[in-house]
């Protein structure tokens, strides 16, 4: 048994060095085939001997069963966002900062790393073991995403060096994916007929957001690690020290790093860079620069948002020259008709580009936008697509101005425009492109949350007639689904299931997904709040809704004519009858322990999220806000309270700690 038990550790130990010199160092030194049979030895043993499977064998990377949800953890150090620059001026006047605060005798080490166009995580280690993964989520707290965050190969279970790091420390990172995955992925979706992806970065933060760690791991993320946190007097000496042992633990770090002794040289490397950005495997979308001496970051100390000793140098938004092919206008789900340019396909920021928002009819006549034109398109934000502008000296004879639509392109209906408003407009409620993408809004994560019911999904249920609403979705039957191409019995299951938990939805998600102009989700918590329930809301007058405290007359207005509409309240009727929540849970009557009070919330909460803490202050007659005034009755702080408590101080607010809350609870 013994002989056993050492085979199993030398195979974890030999596969895991494998996964090191290939997704860390990109040196592998065996064969697919060879590591493929390490593998496949390893899970047969395994197998047969389950009392010798660790939490950190590589062969537990993926969880067997799906996350119903993930949880909300404070992270033990605050998650602050960088400022940004975006030239040469404001990152000088960034170091006369940092020389006026630390004097201008002082030698100051700046670190200049790539800004990879990821998203945030936080990996918490404990003994040498991989423990817990969080998002960034508001920077005290976020989603423990661990089960996803294993699947990444690069993520070291198990570090290889213990002798320098903590017993206990955390390790932030961003996790990104691969330019050549993304072209993988985009191109399976394209050979299936569905809507491809329109960068990395997004594809990225929605995979880890996934519930099945299986599908996260097939995605193929990856991870390059920025900094380590610990009470540790070893790791607290200078950033880029911090970061070689990390790589000596196993850690992913980037290896364009460059420590800079002067302003100039970090100048040289942002240039460098922003030139040659697209030679790179994967997106960057600027330069972060840190003081490295980590006693210099604790004496410049942070603002509430951001620390003072780092910045992140943004690069310009990268353009392409191309040429507009032909203009479509495309439906959305509040009928609003957006011209979308069809463009010679051209690289921009490591993607292809082949369509471009011309956003309405007037920004098109601004800039005296034809078919056949050569323009400029740009990512706005390094995300959308969008015509900048018109090489005017560059037009030729062929080219032609754009017929705007009198019909809407998808039914025929005359198009309108609302006085006062750019957009163009079909109001037939029945416009099957319209239908579409109301379902599949109403579908969505921040909605209903049905899993599954993607723009494809929703599109081929449309076409084939099996449904024609959003309550048409909760008389779906298994067989019908399982019969549809690429589907099964198991996929059809899911999204019955999926369904069904939706009806477990609060009211404010239910209000959200109805799709009513104008109203997203904080004003349909407001709604949902002062109602109580969706037969109060659906019979209130417009003056009621816009007594709201948040809620404005033109979404009041927008309320009104919603349920003043009929096909609307045969909807609402059905969804009634198919037992989603039309009641807020919990409502209380007024004379609440809290009924009138305004809580603001701030600081990481011993016991209990922000969350809990708002939805408890809720149940209880009072309210929330996101910011301290004059009209706050407490501020309930908890760890790391940024300005709001030095806001609420100055202003004689009642400050309590959950200690304090608790004992109100049960006055």
């Amino acid at each position: 048994m013994m002989d056993i038990k050492n085979r199993i550790n030398q195979l974890r130990n030999e596969i895991n060095d494998h996964d090191y010199k290939y997704y860390v160092l990109a040196q592998p030194d065996i064969s697919d085939y060879d590591y493929d049979h390490l593998m496949k030895e390893l899970l047969e043993l395994e197998k047969k001997h389950p009392e010798f499977i660790s939490e950190d064998s590589p062969t537990q990377r993926v969880s067997g069963e799906p996350t119903k949800e993930f949880p909300t953890v404070a992270h033990r150090f605050p998650m602050l966002s960088l400022a940004n620059t975006y030239n040469e001026e404001e990152f000088r006047d960034f170091d006369k900062r940092i020389r006026n605060i630390l004097g201008e005798t002082v030698t100051i080490e700046y670190i200049a790393e790539l800004k990879i166009d990821g998203l945030a995580i936080s990996l918490l280690y404990r003994d040498g073991l991989f423990i817990r993964g969080a998002t960034r989520g508001d920077g005290t707290q976020g989603d423990d995403i661990t089960p996803n965050l294993r699947t990444i190969r690069s993520i070291p279970l198990k570090i290889r060096k213990t002798s320098v790091l903590a017993n206990e420390f955390e390790v932030r990172g961003e996790v990104y994916l691969p330019r050549r995955k993304f072209d993988q992925i985009n191109k399976e979706r394209e050979e299936q007929g569905e809507e491809l992806y329109m960068n990395p970065r997004n594809v990225a933060a929605g995979t880890l957001k996934i519930q099945d760690a299986s599908v996260v791991a097939a995605r193929g993320l990856q991870i390059f690690v920025y900094s380590l946190h610990a009470n540790n007097e070893n790791t607290n000496s200078f950033h880029y020290e911090n970061l070689l042992h990390l790589k000596e633990a196993g850690f992913p770090v980037n290896p364009h790093l460059k420590k800079c002794a002067a302003i100039e040289e970090v100048i040289a490397y942002v240039n460098l860079w922003e030139s040659k950005r697209a030679t790179l495997p994967y997106d960057i979308d600027g330069i972060v620069v840190k003081v490295n001496s980590i006693a210099q970051q604790l004496e410049l100390g942070s603002t509430a948002k951001s620390p003072r000793w780092a910045i992140a140098y943004k690069f310009k938004a990268l353009k392409a020259e191309t040429i507009i092919r032909d203009v479509t206008w495309q439906v959305g789900r509040t009928g609003i008709v957006t011209p979308v340019a069809e463009l010679q396909p051209v690289v921009l920021a490591g993607t292809t580009v082949s369509r471009a928002t011309l956003h309405n009819v007037d920004e098109i006549k601004r800039k005296d936008i034809r078919v056949g034109d050569l323009v400029f398109v740009e990512k706005g934000g390094d995300i959308i697509p969008k015509v900048v502008e018109v090489v005017v000296e560059k037009r030729n004879s062929e080219s032609r101005e754009l017929a705007i639509p009198e019909y809407c392109p998808a039914c025929g209906t005359t198009l309108k425009r609302i006085e006062g408003e750019a957009a163009l407009r079909c109001f037939n409620f029945d416009c099957p492109e319209q239908v579409s993408r109301r379902i599949e809004h109403f579908a969505a994560r921040g909605a209903m949350d049905i899993g599954g019911m993607g723009t494809a999904m929703v599109d081929i249920l449309v076409e084939k007639g099996l449904i024609k609403n959003v309550a048409d979705l909760y008389i779906l039957k298994k067989e019908d689904i399982a019969a549809l191409e690429r589907m099964g019995d198991k996929s059809a299951e899911n999204l019955i299931n999926g369904l069904k938990e939706s009806k477990n939805q609060p009211l404010s998600r239910l209000i959200f997904a109805l799709g009513i102009p104008y109203i997203g989700t904080t004003a349909a918590k407001l709604l949902s709040k002062h109602f109580g329930s969706l037969n109060a809301l659906q019979n209130s007058s417009m003056e009621e809704i816009a007594s709201i405290d948040g809620i404005g007359g033109k979404m009041a207005q927008s309320v009104v004519d919603f349920f003043e509409n009929s096909a609307n309240l045969i909807i609402v009727k059905r969804l009634t009858e198919y037992g989603l929540t039309v009641e807020e849970k919990n409502q209380r009557s007024s004379g609440g322990k809290f009924d009138g009070l305004t809580f603001v919330l701030t600081g990481a909460l011993p016991s209990m999220t922000r969350e809990e803490a708002s939805a408890l202050i809720e149940e209880y007659g009072g309210k929330t806000s996101s910011s301290v005034s004059a009209k706050t009755n407490y501020v309930l702080a908890g760890e790391k309270a940024g300005s709001k408590l030095e806001k609420a101080e100055k202003l004689g607010i009642n400050i309590i700690n959950e200690d304090d809350f608790r004992a109100m609870l049960k006055a």
